[in-house]
């Protein structure tokens, strides 16, 4: 089957997406390796590294919404890039001169946090302007491929380019993407037409909360969010433990450590090319249900990790299990969003989710860190793992009939414009 072509100007987003994701690839994970390799953290500084700057960077992106809905989202996002630089790069030159602390750590997380959700409420409203609706789950399922493969790349690159030049040499690497991010964006051509209110006596205080009173009156995106916000936030509450315990416990290398991460993201590459074909097969709505139900039985595999090869094998096998069902899921989820949201409330609806999620994962982040220092990283990885048994419950049990205003459903739950 050929590629799509989903034009010029999406080529031009979709390359600057992919040089800011395969920096983030290199850069994985760095924070708390920094933390643990050159500041000597233990399990709850870590975890309070994952759980307190995105909780900080969710307040500060909080009034955000409604500013990046009123206003044209191509200088938004080259501004949040350019944000991110200059932050990221605050680590490398404290390093240099020997200040660098964990208090910093914190700050440079928060600053990035902020600026992602506000990046990820211009592209998502930007995308719409870019491609038709019935391109919108190849769109989502190219930015999730190419998430996968800076994944399966970056990390054992930036593993080995961390034994060779040093702890902070892919946050360098990190930065610089942000840059060239900013300057790809600002090479699509087309103007952007500003923005309109089409509620012009509504209060600023009302707008902020416009994206969480869409997302709860609509059924079906109050049950995927809900669900969402458990399945993400105990998925990362993991992350920095399983640092901890591979890191110092079990005493893998850093190398080993991206390795492990890497070579499953090749599942994500199986599971995002399939979104399109699974979904006109299937419907949106299955994908969601059976796809949604497999990413969360995996988790409780990590619990089993043990020192050498066998321990490094099984990491593996959960995350390609988890990675292929999250990377075919991500896209659906992805589109439904976008299809079911008014126009107009696209970038606050967005920064609601983007902004819950952070403070989910923050706060199941703090959790499991306090857990794993009164017990210890692996029993706290496993209370997580049965928690998560939980979260299909929460997934929408029949097909939501609410559509945005001006689509109507195609035979295989996707939508498409209506002639009305």
């Amino acid at each position: 089957m050929a590629r799509r072509s989903l034009g010029r100007r999406f080529g031009w987003l979709w390359a600057a997406y992919a040089v800011s994701a395969y920096g983030s690839g290199l850069g994985f994970g760095a924070l708390p390796l920094i933390a643990v390799l050159v500041l000597h953290a233990g399990p709850a500084q870590v975890s309070a590294l994952s759980a307190v700057g995105p909780a900080v960077g969710a307040l500060i992106a909080l009034p955000l919404g409604p500013w990046v809905e009123f206003r044209r989202k191509r200088p938004i996002m080259i501004a949040m890039d350019l944000a991110r630089f200059a932050a990221m790069m605050t680590i490398p030159v404290a390093y240099a001169f020997n200040r660098l602390s964990f208090v910093q750590l914190l700050v440079v997380s928060a600053v990035i946090a902020a600026a992602k959700i506000a990046f990820g409420a211009a592209s998502g409203a930007y995308l719409r302007t870019l491609v038709r609706p019935d391109d919108l789950l190849v769109a989502n399922a190219r930015f999730e491929s190419t998430t996968w493969s800076s994944i399966a790349i970056g990390p054992p690159l930036g593993g080995a380019a961390i034994g060779l030049f040093g702890p902070v040499t892919t946050v360098v690497a990190d930065a610089l993407s942000y840059l060239l991010s900013a300057l790809g964006i600002s090479a699509i051509r087309g103007r952007e037409e500003p923005p309109r209110r089409t509620d012009k006596s509504r209060a600023r205080a009302g707008e902020l909360l416009d994206g969480w009173r869409h997302i709860l009156t609509h059924p079906g995106l109050r049950a995927l969010y809900f669900n969402n916000l458990l399945v993400s936030g105990l998925i990362m509450a993991t992350e920095p433990l399983l640092a901890v315990l591979m890191l110092r416990e079990l005493g893998f290398s850093p190398w080993a450590y991206g390795l492990a991460f890497a070579a499953p993201c090749v599942g994500g590459l199986i599971g995002s090319r399939l979104a399109r074909r699974v979904v006109a097969r299937y419907g949106q709505h299955q994908i969601l249900r059976t796809v949604g139900t497999l990413r969360a039985v995996w988790l409780i595999g990590l619990a089993f990790v043990r020192p050498g090869v066998a321990g490094l094998a099984i990491v593996m096998a959960v995350e390609f299990a988890i990675i292929i069902s999250m990377s075919l899921y991500n896209p659906v989820l992805a589109t439904y969003r976008l299809e079911h949201t008014p126009h107009d409330r696209t970038a606050r609806t967005l920064s609601a989710w983007s902004i819950s999620s952070s403070a989910a994962i923050a706060i199941l982040s703090a959790l499991a860190g306090l857990l794993a220092d009164a017990t210890s990283p692996r029993a706290a990885i496993t209370i997580a793992g049965v928690l998560i048994l939980a979260s299909p419950l929460l997934l929408p049990r029949r097909q939501s009939p609410e559509l945005v205003p001006g689509l109507e459903p195609t035979t295989t739950g996707r939508t498409k414009p209506s002639n009305k």
